[in-house]
């Protein structure tokens, strides 16, 4: 079963919730607009993954808890038709593996439909990256440069550095995406955090 966006934004509310944060607080803190966040909490639209990383860092997680199922293994295995989904502006993002104990690596399927991208909303974020191109062509631009990927073509990369892609081909184009953030960034943060729920994310 995929996740519906009506998920996503369930999840986001109770995170948002969970750290006493209005929202204008996290409007103010992630740059995006209360009416945005509002549409993304009531189910209404699905986020872009530059608008993903946005809300991520103002609340201190991984961009993979808003699409947490609650588990706690050792090991996850996850079929097609189980993956967890967002979908926005011709943007498919689906997880390929989420719920490992003490996570720190973000495994993620990108569908980009022609001329689809986020090349207005270059995003940073803490850790490493690495894009591998499965299908299509991929324009990704780190900082200055410019990087055009083709299948079989990879990328990997500081993810501090100003980042955004774009399909610039006429047939959809399919990425995998991995993000690590190491233990030290905001995984553990996000541990942290659990720790109230589940004692009293």
């Amino acid at each position: 079963m995929a996740q519906s966006i009506t998920n996503v934004g369930q999840r986001l509310r109770s995170l948002r919730e969970q750290q006493g944060l209005s929202l204008r607080a996290l409007a103010e803190q992630c740059g995006l607009s209360v009416n945005a966040i509002s549409l993304i909490e009531r189910g209404e639209t699905s986020p872009t993954v530059s608008s993903l990383h946005q809300l991520a860092t103002a609340l201190g997680v991984a961009i993979t808890t808003f699409f947490e199922d609650e588990r706690d293994e050792a090991v996850v295995f996850t079929r097609p038709s189980a993956r967890l989904r967002s979908e926005a502006n011709g943007v498919v993002l689906e997880s390929l593996g989420i719920g490992l104990r003490q996570q720190q690596l973000e495994p993620f399927l990108i569908t980009i439909a022609p001329g689809a991208g986020n090349l207005d909303q270059a995003v940073t974020h803490a850790g490493e990256e690495f894009v591998h191109c499965l299908a299509g062509q991929i324009e990704y631009h780190i900082g200055e440069r410019l990087f055009l990927l083709e299948v079989g073509s990879s990328l990997l990369f500081q993810a501090s550095l100003p980042h955004c892609f774009c399909n610039p081909g006429e047939e959809p184009a399919t990425l995998i995406m991995l993000f690590y953030a190491g233990a030290s960034n905001h995984l553990v943060r996000a541990l942290h955090m659990e720790a109230p729920r589940l004692g009293g994310t």
